[in-house]
């Protein structure tokens, strides 16, 4: 029931606060081990067809994808986000279909896995695991669906308030979503995060 209701129970990233505005957080996360994947949402199924993959991979539905095979706790939250940005440059060269850009999604693993090879490998080869040493962000809550849209107008204002307030942002946007997708939307928490100096 708790699930349905909101109730994160289970083990999410540590991080200080370093400063609260009244539309945003400053953050600094510690250092983590991460499993991710990286996928065409046009031909895996959606946005979040890379769940099942990971998903596979801890052992949350099934037997453990992985070389011992070991069951992984899942944590929250489930991390997303879309190819980088590049500069535009000159010449613009087209070829393919131009469709949507790949998605990366990331499950963070316990805090136990200190390190990337402390993680059991996986059996299968679209699953990376590496570590991601300390990191800043600014970050900013909201409940409801994380839709592209709700997602992408969250990060252009927060962009604009920490530029207003003096902090570089240096990439683009992550979606933390904290709960599954039975959740009553009102009550989900999301959130929008995004690398500073």
């Amino acid at each position: 029931m708790g699930l349905i209701l909101g109730k994160i129970s289970v083990e999410t990233p540590k991080y200080q606060l370093i400063h609260k505005a009244a539309d945003y957080e400053i953050r600094t996360y510690a250092p983590s081990v991460l499993a991710e994947v990286t996928y065409d949402p046009a031909v895996l199924g959606g946005r979040d067809a890379g769940f099942m993959i990971l998903a596979n991979y801890i052992g949350a539905v099934g037997e453990p994808q992985n070389s011992r095979p070991e069951k992984i706790p899942m944590t929250a939250p489930v991390i997303t986000h879309s190819a980088q940005k590049i500069a535009m440059t000159a010449p613009v060269v087209t070829s393919g279909g131009g469709g949507p850009a790949p998605v990366t999604m990331q499950f963070v693993l316990p805090a136990n896995y200190a390190r990337a090879e402390d993680a059991p490998r996986p059996t299968d080869e679209r699953v990376r695991i590496r570590e991601e040493g300390e990191r800043k962000y600014g970050v900013v809550r909201f409940s409801g669906v994380a839709t592209e849209a709700t997602t992408a107008d969250r990060a252009e204002r927060l962009r604009r308030s920490l530029e207003r307030d003096g902090y570089k942002v240096v990439g683009e946007y992550l979606l933390a979503r904290y709960n599954p997708p039975w959740t009553l939307p009102p009550l989900r928490t999301n959130e929008v995060m995004l690398p500073i100096e």
